[in-house]
């Protein structure tokens, strides 16, 4: 099992965790979020991995430079 992390904007891959005391480790904070954002952020796979949906730096400059595009969930296709 791993932790994939991927752009909800533009679904580029992150970065991923694989070492198993990450796995249930309190300090990636995913216990901090509410359940409305546990929904929409992680996904979990066939294969078993968790599949987290963020926005990575080149997409978060785009939106700031753009804050129109954060009426739409994902604009680049």
């Amino acid at each position: 099992m791993a932790i994939r992390y991927y752009c909800r904007h533009c679904g580029n891959s992150i970065g991923m965790l694989e070492e198993e005391e990450w796995l249930v480790s309190p300090k990636l904070g995913l216990d901090q979020l509410t359940d409305e954002e546990q929904q929409r952020m992680i996904h979990y796979g066939s294969d078993g991995d968790v599949h987290i949906r963020i926005t990575c730096e080149y997409c978060e400059e785009a939106l700031e430079k753009n804050p129109d595009l954060f009426a739409q969930d994902r604009w680049i296709h």
